[in-house]
């Protein structure tokens, strides 16, 4: 889930007017359900200071990493310059990202908010339900990387090939069974889309018992 500093290295332009120049380096973590190391960050942040560029978090599931590293979400985001949060995404708000950063740079992504026309009116209900998010459903991310290390273990149990799991996310290889696992599957009310290699993804609406009815399902499915 991460990418290879050397090889990041070797894709910064020269400082040439023939080319465009290189100034951002952005990340995800997690990335695919995997967590990027503390001493890969810090990595990170020595290779941009560097060579003079920005590095920014897109952190749309930010507080994954910080609950399966168990540690303060500032540790993670103190290596940056800017960071996204997605308020939805685990969190359960129904809408809305944040964006952090400097003072300077927060003033210039308002500006930039207005120019776009990407404002909006009244949006005090939904700041308040990501306010409610951030309060209560952080450590309760630590339920949904249990259902999901719970569910591959099940399905690994019947034999699929399962990638390790390290936060909410659970890849599986279908293969050519995929369009009809789709069907098998939503014949018992479980929606799946029809893809060679599926990701699941647990959040806070997904129970224990749901995870059972998807591991039934799949055994079900195995001896049909």
């Amino acid at each position: 889930g991460s990418l290879d500093l050397q090889q990041v290295l070797d894709a910064i332009k020269p400082d040439d007017f023939h080319f465009a120049r290189t100034r951002l380096l952005a990340l995800e973590n997690t990335m695919q359900g995997k967590v990027l190391p503390l001493e890969y960050l810090a990595a990170a942040r020595t290779l941009t200071l560097e060579k003079g560029l920005a590095l920014h978090l897109d952190g749309a599931r930010l507080y994954n990493a910080s609950v399966r590293l168990g540690v303060d979400v500032r540790e993670i985001t103190r290596h940056f310059d800017s960071v996204s949060v997605c308020l939805s995404k685990g969190l359960g708000a129904p809408i809305g990202s944040v964006l952090c950063g400097s003072q300077s740079l927060i003033a210039r992504a308002r500006r930039l908010r207005k120019m776009l026309g990407g404002g909006m009116r009244q949006a005090g209900g939904l700041a308040a339900a990501g306010l409610y998010a951030l309060d209560h459903q952080v450590e309760r991310r630590a339920d949904d990387h249990a259902n999901a290390a719970f569910l591959a273990e099940g399905l690994s149990g019947l034999g699929y090939a399962v990638e390790p799991v390290q936060t909410n996310m659970v890849y599986v290889q279908i293969g050519e069974r995929a369009a009809a696992l789709k069907a098998f599957c939503a014949e018992r009310g479980i929606v799946l889309p029809a893809a060679a290699r599926l990701r699941m993804v647990t959040h806070l609406n997904v129970s224990r018992a749901q995870v059972e009815q998807v591991i039934a399902a799949f055994a079900a499915f195995e001896h049909s």
